[in-house]
């Protein structure tokens, strides 16, 4: 497609699930070769997936554009309002209280583009809709988790790194999460 797509975005609901998973799926099977091996990827699963606290928070977007007259869901991705920094439904050590928006950061959370739409923007889209979002809801400062694959966007969107965790999978590969903040 020509660098004239035309995206949009609203915001997900329950009913979203099953295809965000199935664009989560690829991304993460696709998108990492690159970055990870395949015992890597798999180890990485184990912290990546629906959160369904930001569809329920009314904080997760899908971003849509119309292909042969069909509308396709191309990226999904938002902010969370809550404390837990990454992961899905089923990750441990969640923390799901609400973070205090006066002295804690908001949270860039769950980003995935479809394999056949990286690089046209997708994800500094979402970025854009999670800060401006953050910031009308009062809070000053962003955290994410970011894989290695998704480091280089952050960077460019004036995130900066604070620490990084290897978590050790079931598989007894790493799982490589970044830890990075920007001020509002």
């Amino acid at each position: 497609m020509g660098s004239n797509q035309q995206f949009s975005h609203r915001i997900a609901t329950l009913d979203d699930i099953p295809a965000i998973k199935e664009l989560m799926g690829l991304a993460i099977t696709e998108n990492m070769k690159a970055y990870l091996t395949v015992a890597e990827i798999e180890a990485a699963k184990e912290t990546m997936g629906v959160d369904q606290t930001l569809i329920d928070d009314g904080t997760y977007f899908l971003i849509e554009t119309i292909e042969g007259g069909e509308t396709v869901l191309v990226g999904c991705g938002g902010w969370g309002k809550r404390r837990t920094l990454y992961g899905g439904d089923h990750t441990p050590g969640r923390d799901d209280s609400f973070s205090d928006p006066a002295t804690e950061a908001a949270r860039i959370r769950a980003m995935y583009t479809h394999p056949q739409w990286t690089r046209r923007g997708i994800g500094a889209l979402l970025i854009r809709l999670g800060e401006e979002a953050a910031r009308a809801a009062g809070f000053r400062r962003m955290e994410l988790g970011s894989t290695v694959a998704g480091e280089a966007l952050y960077l460019a969107q004036g995130y900066r790194e604070v620490s990084r965790v290897n978590h050790l999978g079931a598989n007894g590969s790493g799982n490589l999460v970044i830890k990075m903040a920007k001020t509002l």
